[in-house]
């Protein structure tokens, strides 16, 4: 039998030709003329009490089949903490919050009515920044936070005040550990509130039938969340609450919870059933629907003079605005893998989920990891720096390694975390490090490099689990079908790669059922964490280990031996003593017919699934426990060109290398990485959210809102250490949000060298960069 590789194979993703054509749809692709149309209105306060809403004359406006407000649905929502009113009821609590919807014929008519809309607010003190929300006797966003429910109880609300939740990691001993340090150093670093800002907007439509069935057609990363929280929100059958997805345009976990679909439903609700869709324009996916989370941290790192740390206090204060979201998530995370991928023996860390009057907050590509990575990465170099050593030296002193213990006290090993060590030796190269971090040009520029390492572990219900099915069609090719959503990565395609390669058979015979329907695709806990070719990539497996034991034995009735006897390859099972011996699938998958006509066994399906192992919750006083199956770790560089004349820099390269396990498609892999890396770029030279004193958002939009250009972007290194995950599918290790987690600490740490200043404030603008050198004062005429 040929022996063809189907892993670690540069593969056209399964969608490619779709996507490039134009004839792949998505969600806002397909319109019925029977469809209606819904818009929100939306807060011009960040927090004020709402005294009146007046709907009479909009009511009266052509095309207007209805208009809800809070009145209508008086149930909170929220994953974590049910403190967020779908449609905010009594006050506003940030600028772009929902607090009407108009469904009318069209979108046109829907957007003319709500300016028909008249309410009246009376403003209330803003809590307009963490500092704002921790001060005594500060405004209360929350003024009944105690008596709220929270699905999540390993959360801890503290009553009257603007606190969400509080973590805590103690390992070690403090006391020992500063008496055996011979240098300390201390930081303060602040990251703003940012956009996911994906491709498509936020988009759903929702029909209630008449036989009680809700079909919600809608772009998510989670599917099956959507339909449990309509169904317990609104007190449905779950089996009644159907969600279709097909691709989507982007998520960057900006769309991993439920959000548009609650106003879906309860619009259609309100017109009798009939399908509404929602679509957000541009401004309001900004302002309106969650963002990625602001962080304040301080840190104080102690160490002995040959570089090795000693003791590591960390204190994060997380922005989760105005409602928690998924915000105390994040900030678990961040606590429990507080220390980078070093080896810390001690550590003091408190992480706070902070209320605000901002926008509320939600998963975002990294999860917490970027924010956490800058502090630690940032406050090493200036360790280094203090102590006359180079960068890369210290992060091999300390870095990770088998036999060592995380912050939770996890046991670390070589499969659960990689080869840390190997990756920086490998970025040594790659950045040509040896030729100087300090390179002055004959233009009186200076080229600067710095570097980052980085981990990330999932954060996942200890529950989490996955499905897959398998049937077979009559010419012996397989159908797979899963419920992870398709959001860009191309992880369709590596799972089938994963069953080609299982089956020993071509990729072309693997057809992948694109969209995710709940009431005929397995569960899925959500496509987030970098967790879906793992989680699903298991359960593939295990359904194919079931089909192939059912090939097996209906094969070993046809060619009259025992299963033991049989292996299967290219859609074959064949005799291992004599492979000239088989029988095509195309025979088998439907049963096997004798040659008098009798038949037995019937269709083939295989089925698997995965859950979550040996994950714990963490203790309430320690932190101690297992919150994650493994890491992904990494090594990141960037090098600039900084004019101290102007204060202006530019991006020239940028590298990563990451033990990824084993890679399964290798050019995809490189691009989901350098998707990431541009992303991390855009964080650390300009995205940020600003608010004015009002606590009004005032880049909404693309025009002020500014990303990354394409010819801003540097040139991009990638590279990878394999060293396998044995727990996982052929050794594979997550790779989809890491790309993005240390350059913006690599870039502060080059500029920072560049321009002999200190920069622990994200984004570093050139005005940043001249207020910092200059006081703010003008230095020309």
């Amino acid at each position: 039998m040929p022996n063809m590789k189907r892993i670690g194979v540069s593969t056209i993703r399964k969608e490619a030709w779709d996507k490039v054509t134009g004839t792949g749809k998505y969600n806002g692709d397909t319109l019925t003329p029977e469809t209606l149309h819904g818009r929100i209105l939306t807060s011009t306060h960040a927090h004020a009490i709402i005294k009146s809403i007046n709907i009479e004359e909009a009511l009266k406006s052509k095309g207007v089949q209805a208009i809800i407000t809070g009145d209508y649905t008086p149930v909170l929502v929220g994953s974590i903490i049910n403190d967020r009113p779908p449609i905010a009821k009594d006050k506003v609590r940030y600028f772009g919050e929902p607090v009407a919807i108009v469904v009318a014929n069209s979108e046109q008519e829907a957007a003319k009515a709500l300016k028909l809309i008249k309410i009246e607010y009376e403003p209330l003190p803003i809590v307009n920044s963490i500092s704002d929300a921790l001060k005594p006797n500060a405004p209360l966003v929350h003024e009944n936070l105690g008596y709220y429910y929270c699905p999540d109880t390993r959360v801890y609300p503290v009553s009257h005040t603007n606190i969400a939740d509080h973590v805590k990691i103690r390992k070690g001993n403090m006391e020992v550990a500063w008496g055996e340090s011979d240098i300390v150093i201390e930081s303060e670093f602040f990251l703003p509130q940012s956009d996911h800002l994906a491709m498509e907007t936020r988009n759903s439509n929702a029909q209630i039938l008449p036989n009680g069935n809700t079909i919600i057609h809608t772009s998510t990363q989670g599917p099956f969340a959507v339909k449990e929280e309509i169904s317990t929100q609104y007190q449905s059958s779950e089996g009644n609450v159907i969600v279709r997805v097909p691709l989507v345009g982007g998520g960057f976990g900006g769309k991993a919870s439920v959000q548009m679909e609650f106003l879906a439903y309860l619009a259609s609700s309100a017109v009798g059933g009939r399908m509404v869709r929602m679509a957000s324009p541009r401004e309001e996916d900004i302002s309106t629907w969650p963002s990625n989370i602001g962080t304040k941290a301080k840190l104080k790192l102690g160490a002995t003079n040959d570089g090795k740390i000693k003791a590591l206090e960390c204190l994060y204060y997380v922005d989760c605005g105005a409602y928690t979201g998924t915000g105390p998530r994040m900030a678990k995370s961040m606590a429990t893998n507080c220390s980078g991928p070093y080896n810390i023996e001690n550590i003091h860390c408190d992480s706070y989920s902070i209320y605000t009057n901002h926008c509320y907050v939600t998963s975002y590509r990294g999860f917490g990891h970027v924010q956490l990575t800058f502090p630690i990465e940032r406050i090493i170099d200036k360790l280094a720096l203090a102590l006359n050593m180079d960068p890369f030296d210290i992060r091999m002193k300390n870095a990770i390694t088998e036999g060592d213990t995380s912050p939770t006290q996890a046991k670390i090993t070589l499969s659960n975390v990689g080869n840390l060590k190997a990756c920086l030796n490998k970025l040594k190269e790659s950045i040509n490090w040896e030729e100087g971090q300090l390179i002055k040009t004959e233009k009186n520029t200076i080229i600067a490099k710095g570097i980052s390492c980085f981990w990330k572990s999932p954060n996942s219900p200890t529950n989490a689990t996955s499905g897959a099915v398998i049937t077979l069609n009559a010419d012996g090719s397989i159908n797979l079908n899963f419920g992870a959503t398709e959001i860009g990565p191309g992880m369709k395609t590596t799972l089938a790669q994963i069953l080609a390669e299982k089956m020993k058979m071509d990729i072309n015979d693997i057809h992948v059922y694109m969209d995710v329907d709940t009431q005929i695709s397995p569960k899925h806990w959500k496509t987030v964490a970098s967790m879906t070719t793992f989680m699903v990539g298991n359960a593939v497996i295990n359904a194919a280990d079931d089909l192939i034991r059912q090939l097996k034995e209906v094969g070993a009735a046809a060619l009259k031996c025992s299963p033991d006897d049989l292996d299967i390859e290219e859609q074959k099972v064949y005799s291992k003593d004599d492979p000239t011996k088989f029988i095509g699938f195309k025979n088998l998958v439907h049963g096997y017919k004798y040659p008098n006509g009798e038949s037995i066994y019937g269709q083939m399906i295989g089925k698997g699934n995965y859950i979550m192992k040996q994950l714990t919750k963490l203790d309430k006083e320690t932190g101690i426990g297992k919150p994650a199956v493994s890491w992904s770790v990494g090594a990141q560089a960037v090098e600039i060109e900084y004019n101290p004349k102007n204060y202006s820099y530019r991006l020239r390269k940028a590298a990563t290398v990451i033990d990824i396990g084993k890679a399964i498609n290798p050019k995809a892999a490189k691009g989901v990485i350098m998707g990431g890396m541009s992303m991390g770029l855009g964080l650390a030279t300009r995205e940020e959210f600003v608010y004015n004193s009002m606590g009004i958002l005032e880049n909404t939009s693309l025009r002020t809102y500014k990303l990354l250009r394409f010819g801003e972007n540097p040139e991009y290194i990638v590279d990878f250490v394999e060293t396998p995950d044995t727990n996982a599918p052929f050794g594979i290790r997550g790779i989809a949000e890491h790309g993005i987690l240390g350059m913006p600490s690599a870039f502060a740490n080059a500029l920072s060298l560049a321009a002999e200043a200190e920069f622990d404030t994200l984004p570093i603008s050139p005005e940043s960069i001249w207020k910092t050198k200059t006081g703010g004062k003008y230095d020309t005429i």
